[in-house]
């Protein structure tokens, strides 16, 4: 995994990054953070932030980012809402939605030509809101009973918020899936399907790739799963003392984004270990 068949290391042309955790807690952003960017702009290499939050859109988390000290231009940013959106316009183009969510989800599948409603959609797409709605869940519950297609943005349980943990899209996915007996399709991490996505958004190859994540379970294996090198930064959720813990591991693991900045200024450096 190390290195091309005459043993010099394989190089690195594209990155993908996780955004919180790795860039950002919350709003905070984490020193190197900012560095890190500046530096992938320097050089010329191809990179996308990639989040499961489909809240948002990527003009949306740039001012975000931006409000943080952290420059990500907007084509940049991968959302699970834009994954979703794609995989449903190679899937069945031009269909019908009923969505729960919010204008993260809702404005890419506008972009791709979707039509929301809930008479007959051929989907339900159950996305991140702030606002679940008993009635709406009611809704999404009635229309999968009668025949729509059940696909989420992405299968996380919780998010943080100031005030504590919030439930996400993957709790209100078992909710209707316990209701219905119908599971979701979830397109993103640790779907490697978000990573190919992002690649072939870039039209960049996975053996020049390398993914940056704070979780093992999601953004390493998807990562790995989707053949790319893997950096495991220890400034979010993974913790170094269970790392140990996971049956896979992760090709580097570093303390934080600060430490990867070498080695986009310097690309002779390996990430390799």
């Amino acid at each position: 995994m190390s290195a091309r068949d005459d043993g010099s290391p394989r190089p690195v042309e594209t990155w993908l990054t996780d955004m919180d955790g790795v860039l950002v807690h919350e709003e905070v952003p984490i020193p190197g953070a900012t560095e890190f960017i500046e530096a992938l702009k320097e050089s010329g290499l191809r990179f996308l932030v990639l989040t499961n939050n489909s809240i948002f859109t990527p003009r949306d988390l740039r001012a975000r980012l931006l409000a943080s000290g952290i420059d990500v231009p907007e084509e940049a940013i991968w959302t699970s809402a834009l994954a979703t959106a794609q995989f449903l316009a190679d899937q069945r183009p031009h269909g019908s939605a009923y969505v729960v969510g919010e204008a993260g989800l809702t404005t890419a599948l506008h972009d791709i030509g979707y039509v929301m409603t809930d008479r007959n959609p051929d989907y339900v797409v159950l996305g991140e809101t702030r606002t679940y709605s008993f009635e709406s869940i009611t809704r999404a519950i009635r229309l999968i009973d009668d025949g729509a297609r059940f696909i989420a943005t992405n299968p996380d349980a919780s998010g943080p918020s100031h005030a504590g943990k919030l439930p996400a899209t993957g709790s209100v996915a078992a909710l209707i899936r316990t209701a219905t007996g119908r599971s979701p399709y979830f397109i993103g991490k640790p779907n490697p399907l978000m990573m190919r996505s992002a690649l072939n958004r870039l039209e960049a190859h996975s053996e020049t790739t390398v993914m940056i994540g704070d979780r093992m379970e999601t953004d390493i294996i998807s990562g790995l799963e989707a053949g790319l090198r893997t950096v495991l930064v220890t400034t979010g959720s993974t913790r170094p003392e269970d790392i140990e813990h996971f049956p896979y591991r992760a090709t580097r693991v570093v303390d934080s984004i600060a430490d990867l900045v070498e080695f986009v200024k310097a690309p002779s450096l390996s990430v390799d270990g």
